[in-house]
Order: structure tokens, then C-alpha cells, then sequence
């Protein structure tokens, strides 16, 4: 106790910025002590002062928050994008793109480089294809995967293991499970990864030309950056989600007409000029509500142009029977090009990739899941070496008038 004149209740709740009924339930909690006299409450200001001074710093912001875009910065020691290209760990992604999707997913995952390398499902395969099977007949094959996920942790003993090496085999066999989920619609023409996928989306065989253009969309599209799939993958990491959480959470967030499935636009957009149709009419009506950029085309990353689409629809040049699909790319590219300036991105090439293999249009989110799958768990591998939920950003309080189907706002009370 202070010999400093005391505060009256009034004074106390001014200097606290609170109301009288918010200042007696401190005192009924034990948080400030009061005296009681025929004149009324009174407070020693020196534990006034020392609880304002509390609340403030509970109230202030960490000073390493940031305000506006970027709303944070998170290191990343995989993916970089610079002046115009992309790199994993220092090394071209176009050069990476000539592997074995296998091979670079591995390398991301445990920093080893194995040419031999093959991933193959665990034992829990047969549940997931069971519970991928009684999805409704509407399901796509994205989610089948989805489903798969669950029921693959569910069938890991050791699931909740955040060791590194625990993750990168658990995260091979899901990535492998992930692609024998899916139903077989062609006899596949080799032992990878890429040559299993291709089989479970397109009826068609698989030339050289065009697994070696799948296998380098897989590798395209294993990181970049802070996609908004990454950072909720990310999210659930720094929370300790398990590996499969962290996948779930990641496909959650793909599931956007603006992130992981924007090439099933593209496709259905490139489908139609193919077949015959004005490029104008084409692109006029998949604007026609007026939201959003032309599908397949822009990447503010890549303001140039996204290397991934040049290097996928190069490819694609060489594919067999892609030719009506690659003139249409060109049609396209061209109109945009002269209108807009804008190029065409790694959505237009999975579309192109998927349309000429006569795959279904939602085909680039499956392939697009496949990939970013070790992508994600390679950032979550880099959160759990980080303190747990870090990123917890702070949410600020902005009152305003709400009405709840005609009825009066809530009366908020301190």
C-alpha cells in the first residue's frame, strides 16, 4: 500500500479506460483490491499503475508483426523466384525438370540424390481405395485423394512422428497412395511415378515425349514460394499438425478456382477452340462475369511470363496428337498478347498437357495435388524446426454496425 492519495472508483475506471461495471469485475477476480468507506470505493494508485501498465503490455503488438501486404515474411530454404526464374536449393528448376519426379521430390525431402529411387504405397492402400470407392458418383478424382489422405494416416503406426526421416518416408508412401487411389483408365507404360499418374487420368498409351512433359510438371509445380496452399500447410505445422494433417490442410486451400484448380477453366476454355470456335467469342465468355483475369494466363510473379508454361508447352510441341491443342495455345497467346500483354501460366500448360492426353478438365488439380504434396511437407519439415505456432498472426478488433436478418446489433457490454 502507497500513502499516495487513493482513486476513487470513478478516477480508477477513467485512468483504466474501462467502465465502473468492468473495474468491479477486476476486483471480484481477485486482479485489483479495493477499500470500502462511507465515502465509497477507493484504489491505491500505485497498483492502478501497475495493472494499466500489465494490460498494456498484454495489449501491444509484437513489434516483428507486420501491417499490410506482405502480412509476414517467412524464410524458405527451397524454392526461389528470381528475376524471372525459378530455383530449387540454387539449381534451375528447368534443369530439374529433366528428372524423375521421384528422383527431385526425394532430394527435397531428405537432401539425398538417388537416380534409382521409386516410392511405393504403405499398407493402408487398400482402405483408402475402399473409402475412395464409396464417395458419391459425382466425386472427382481430387477427391479420392483427399479421402485417401485420412485413411493412409489412419493405417501409419507412427503418424504422429515428426522425425525427419519418419516424414520423408511417410511422405513418399503418401504421395505414391495418393496416385494408386485414383481408378486405372490405361495400361501404364513404365516403373515411375509419372507413368502410374498418367495411366490413373488418361485412357490414352503414354509416349515418351509425354510422360517426360508430365514428369516435368511434377517437378514444376513442387514448390513456389508462399502459395496460399504452402502458408495453410505451413500454418498447421507450426501447431505440430502431423505430416497427413499438413496435406489436408494444403489441399483445402488448393481447392480454389484461383489457386490449385484454375487449369480446369483453361482446359474447358482451350477445349473450345480446339474444336473449332473464335478465340474472341472463347475469351469473351469466360470473362463474362467480369471477375478475375483470363484463365491460364498472368503471374504476377513472373511478369515476363511463367517459366513454367514456356518450358511445359515447349514440350508439349513433341507430344503426339498435340498439335490441335498447341495451335490453340497459340491462338490464344497471341490474342491475349496483342490485347492485354499478358502471357500464358503453368494453369494453361497443365490445361494443354491434360486436354491433349484426353484427360477430364480437373485432371491439372490432381496432377498440380501430386506434386505440391512433397512441397508442402518439405515447409512443414522447415516449421517443425521452428518454435510452435509462430504463425499466429494477431487479429484487430474493428467494431462495426451488424444485423442479423433484420434484428437490432447485439448490445456489446464490456
Amino acid at each position: 500500500m502507497s500513502d499516495l492519495p487513493r482513486l476513487t472508483a470513478e478516477q480508477t475506471a477513467e485512468r483504466l479506460g474501462v467502465k465502473l461495471e468492468t473495474l468491479y469485475a477486476y476486483v471480484a477476480r481477485g486482479l485489483l483490491t479495493r477499500e470500502r468507506s462511507a465515502a465509497g470505493s477507493s484504489f491505491d494508485p500505485l497498483e492502478v499503475e501497475a495493472f494499466a501498465s500489465a494490460r498494456r503490455r498484454r495489449a501491444a503488438p509484437e513489434p516483428a508483426r507486420s501491417e499490410g501486404r506482405p502480412l509476414m515474411v517467412v524464410e524458405t530454404d527451397f524454392a526461389l523466384i528470381d528475376d524471372g526464374e525459378l530455383y530449387y536449393r540454387g539449381r534451375p528448376a528447368a534443369e530439374l525438370a529433366r528428372e524423375p519426379f521421384e528422383v527431385v521430390a526425394h532430394w527435397a525431402l531428405t537432401g539425398r540424390w538417388d537416380a534409382s529411387v521409386r516410392f511405393a504405397p504403405g499398407p493402408g492402400l487398400d482402405a483408402a481405395r475402399r473409402v475412395a470407392d464409396a464417395l458419391p458418383p459425382g466425386a472427382g478424382d481430387r477427391d479420392r485423394q483427399l479421402v485417401a489422405v485420412t485413411a493412409l494416416a489412419a493405417a501409419d503406426p507412427l503418424r504422429t512422428s515428426l522425425d525427419p526421416e519418419a516424414v520423408a518416408g511417410a511422405a513418399e508412401r503418401l504421395i505414391a497412395g495418393m496416385v494408386a487411389v485414383l481408378p486405372v483408365k490405361s495400361a501404364p507404360e513404365g516403373p515411375t511415378l509419372a507413368a502410374e499418374l498418367w495411366s490413373r487420368l488418361s485412357p490414352l498409351p503414354a509416349s515418351p515425349a509425354a510422360l517426360r512433359t508430365l514428369d516435368a510438371a511434377l517437378v514444376l509445380l513442387l514448390d513456389h514460394d508462399l502459395a496460399v496452399s504452402t502458408l495453410a500447410a505451413r500454418a498447421a505445422a507450426s501447431a505440430r499438425a502431423t505430416p497427413y494433417a499438413v496435406v489436408v490442410a494444403g489441399l483445402g486451400a488448393l481447392d480454389s478456382p484461383l489457386h490449385g484448380n484454375a487449369s480446369r477453366a483453361a482446359h474447358r476454355m482451350l477445349a473450345r477452340v480446339a474444336a473449332g470456335e473464335e478465340p474472341a467469342r472463347v475469351v469473351a465468355d469466360a470473362v463474362v462475369d467480369g471477375r478475375g483475369p483470363v484463365p491460364g494466363f498472368g503471374q504476377p510473379l513472373y511478369p515476363a511470363g511463367d517459366p513454367r508454361a514456356r518450358i511445359l508447352l515447349g514440350m508439349l510441341a513433341a507430344v503426339p496428337g498435340a498439335e490441335p491443342v498447341a495451335a490453340a495455345v497459340d491462338a490464344l497467346a497471341a490474342l491475349l498478347r496483342d490485347r492485354t500483354g499478358v502471357a500464358p501460366n503453368v494453369d494453361l500448360a497443365l490445361a494443354a498437357l491434360s486436354l491433349a492426353a484426353g484427360m477430364p478438365d480437373d485432371a491439372g488439380e490432381v496432377i498440380f495435388a501430386t506434386a505440391r504434396t512433397p512441397g508442402w511437407i518439405l515447409h512443414a519439415l522447415s516449421e517443425y524446426r521452428q518454435p510452435p505456432l509462430r504463425l499466429r498472426p494477431l487479429g484487430r478488433y474493428t467494431r462495426r454496425d451488424v444485423t442479423d436478418r433484420g434484428n437490432p446489433p447485439p448490445d456489446f457490454r464490456d
